[in-house]
């Protein structure tokens, strides 16, 4: 079964590898022919000026028989495979289509996924929605929730319970994790944050990134850093499934709530499939499991990007990271290389 399914996936790869590069080939007159683009990449028009790109004519527009799509990378990506699979089933029942999860190893990975066409809808975290939005094409329109709340989380700075940190200032030349460069509470909050209670990073200390929240709370646990900045729902998801102690650890800071990851489909899905999806999606429950490990949510609820990621663009302009092409390869970049030097030193190690 499950080389079958890493087949499948393979011929989608493929198949959609096809439609990546056509649409890179788009006449440049055409591209100019938009009326506003805002930050949105020249692929993309935004007539309507709400930060997401349209929908384009009907020639352009995909109505798959199979629905690829993934779950931001904030854990190990196999994890979620299983607990999403009820969703899964239920999209398969409720859109007659054939649905894979397509899991990805990085933030970037995603992002390029869907550019590309291999993905139809997926879940970003926080701060790679935006540049998903503008490189990708991505038009967020869920989030997860409670009865009619759409809850967020927090950035959370974490040391062991046995050290002598109190406050963020005395971490000043000590080792600090952040998450991965596109992260919002993983590397871009901390950055804007963090210099107000005394600890500026890349002055007071160099960042080290983990590759993922669950890799910087595994980290402080065994000793490997001193702090990390990591979310609260992963944190919290981490404690509840036993893989950390709660009591290890010791907060020394948590910031004002922000949007918990997105979900988005492909902007050029045809408008009768994106809607379906997009009722399919408000029409589920999730099952016990799924409460217990999203932190109680149990819903999907709606959101726009305009006005519910407000907060997160400002962090990321103060942070000197706008979701712009430039800062996406910039930040790409660093991400490739952090993921590179720890694959480097998992080779050394014994």
């Amino acid at each position: 079964m499950a080389q079958r399914i890493i087949l499948a996936q393979k011929i989608i790869v493929l198949a959609f590898a096809a439609f990546g590069a056509a649409i890179s080939l788009q006449p440049a007159a055409a591209q100019d022919a938009c009326p506003n683009r805002g930050q949105l990449d020249d692929l993309y028009c935004d007539r309507d000026k709400d930060l997401v790109a349209d929908t384009p004519d009907a020639a352009k527009q995909r109505d798959p028989s199979t629905l690829v799509w993934a779950y931001t990378p904030v854990e190990d990506p196999a994890v979620y495979a299983n607990i999403f699979k009820p969703f899964t089933d239920h999209l398969a029942q409720c859109t007659g289509k054939r649905i894979v999860y397509y899991p990805v190893q990085s933030n970037s990975a995603e992002i390029e996924a869907m550019r590309s066409g291999r993905l139809h809808f997926a879940g970003f975290s926080t701060g790679p929605t935006g540049f998903a939005v503008n490189l990708a094409g991505a038009v967020p329109f869920a989030a997860k929730g409670l009865g009619t709340e759409v809850r967020g989380y927090q950035l959370l700075a974490i040391v062991k319970t046995s050290s002598p940190y109190q406050k963020l200032a005395d971490l000043k030349d000590k080792k600090v994790a952040h998450t991965s460069p596109s992260s919002n509470s993983g590397n871009l909050a901390p950055r804007v944050l963090f210099p107000d209670q005394g600890l500026k990073p890349d002055d007071d200390y160099k960042p080290l990134m983990s590759g993922g929240h669950d890799k910087s709370v595994l980290g402080v646990n065994s000793g490997d850093y001193d702090m990390a900045a990591v979310a609260s729902d992963v944190f919290e998801r981490m404690a509840t499934r036993g893989t950390v102690k709660k009591d290890d650890f010791r907060i020394i800071y948590k910031s004002p709530v922000f949007p918990t990851s997105s979900f988005a489909h492909a902007h050029d899905l045809k408008p009768e499939l994106a809607k379906k999806l997009r009722d399919c999606f408000f029409a589920f429950r999730f099952p016990a499991a799924m409460q217990k490990e999203f932190n109680g949510d149990d819903r999907f609820l709606p959101i726009t990007y305009q006005k519910d990621w407000a907060v997160v663009r400002d962090v990321a302009e103060k942070s000197g990271t706008p979701y712009n092409k430039n800062a996406y390869e910039r930040e790409s970049k660093r991400e490739a290389e952090a993921a590179a030097k720890k694959a480097a030193e998992k080779k050394k190690a014994p």
